[in-house]
C-alpha cells in the first residue's frame, strides 16, 4: 500500500509540475491576463491569383500561371475571452496580382482589334494580367493551440479601389487562333501573334467581394509573431450580369509576414 501511495503521489506531483510549467508558458508568451486586449501590426508578402473553380472545359491547357507578388500591411485589434479563445478584427491594405497564359477553345470573349470591338467565341492562346489594390477587413475567431501557436478562421470583406483585368489573344503554338463572331458557328476571324486582339475589363470589375480567411501565428518572440493566412474569395470579381466572361472568377491569395503585438 505504501508503494501504491508513493506512485500515486509521484504521478500527482508530475502532473502538477507539468500543468504549472504549461501555465507559466502561457503567461510568458501572453497575453498575460485572461481578458487582455490590444493591437497587432502586420506586414506581409502576398502571392496567389484569380481563377475559375472548377476550371471550365473551354480552358484546354495552362501555359503559365505566374503570381506577380504583392504587399499587405495593416493592424488588428484583438480581444481574449479566455486563455485560449479570442476574437480579432482589422483593416489591411493590399496590392496583389498575377499573370497567366492558357490555350482555350470556344472561349467566350469580348476583344478589340483594329479599332473594332468583337464579341464571340475564341480559340487560341489567351494571356491575362490582373492587379488589385484595396483594403480588406478580416474578422477571425482565434484559438490558442499552445502557448506559441494560434489558429484563426472567419470571414473577410474586401474593397478594391483600383483594379485591372487586361490581356491579349492570338494563335497558339500550333498556329490556331480565331474568333467565331457572335456564337460558335459565326463568322471566322483570324487572330495571330503578328496582329493580336486585346481586352480590358477593368471597368467591369466589382469594387467589393468577400470570402473566408484561415490563418496561423507563431510567437517567435514575446511581441513578435510570424503569421500566414489564406484568403479564399467566395464571390466573383465580376458581377453576375457581366456576360463577356461566362464563368465566375474567384480571388485566392496567400500571405506570410511578420507582426508586432502590443
Amino acid at each position: 500500500m505504501k508503494l501504491q501511495h508513493t506512485i500515486l503521489l509521484t504521478i500527482a506531483l508530475l502532473l502538477s509540475t507539468s500543468l504549472s510549467a504549461q501555465e507559466d508558458a502561457y503567461e510568458k508568451w501572453g497575453p498575460r491576463s485572461l481578458n487582455r486586449s490590444g493591437w497587432i501590426l502586420r506586414l506581409g508578402y502576398v502571392i496567389g491569383g484569380t481563377t475559375p473553380l472548377p476550371l471550365p472545359g473551354e480552358i484546354r491547357h495552362i501555359n503559365a500561371f505566374k503570381p506577380l507578388g504583392g504587399l499587405t500591411f495593416g493592424a488588428d485589434y484583438y480581444q481574449m475571452f479566455s486563455r485560449r479563445l479570442g476574437l480579432q478584427a482589422g483593416v489591411h491594405f493590399f496590392y496583389e496580382g498575377f499573370h497567366t497564359s492558357a490555350d482555350v477553345k470556344n472561349y467566350r470573349m469580348g476583344i478589340d482589334q483594329g479599332g473594332n470591338h468583337l464579341e464571340g467565341n475564341f480559340t487560341g492562346t489567351d494571356v491575362t494580367d490582373t492587379k488589385m489594390v484595396g483594403i480588406t477587413i478580416p474578422i477571425t475567431c482565434t484559438l490558442r493551440l499552445s502557448p506559441r501557436w494560434n489558429f484563426g478562421a472567419g470571414p473577410f470583406f474586401s474593397f478594391v479601389g483600383n483594379g485591372s483585368f487586361e490581356g491579349e489573344v492570338y494563335d497558339n503554338s500550333e498556329g490556331i487562333g480565331y474568333l467565331r463572331e457572335g456564337d460558335p458557328t459565326g463568322k471566322k476571324i483570324a487572330i495571330t501573334r503578328e496582329n493580336p486582339a486585346t481586352y480590358d475589363f477593368a471597368s467591369d470589375m466589382r469594387h467589393f467581394y468577400w470570402g473566408v480567411e484561415v490563418m496561423f501565428e507563431w510567437k517567435a518572440l514575446q511581441h513578435m509573431n510570424v503569421f500566414g493566412a489564406l484568403d479564399w474569395g467566395v464571390s466573383s470579381i465580376f458581377p453576375s450580369e457581366f456576360e463577356t466572361v461566362s464563368f465566375r472568377m474567384y480571388p485566392i491569395y496567400a500571405k506570410i509576414g511578420l507582426a508586432y503585438r502590443y
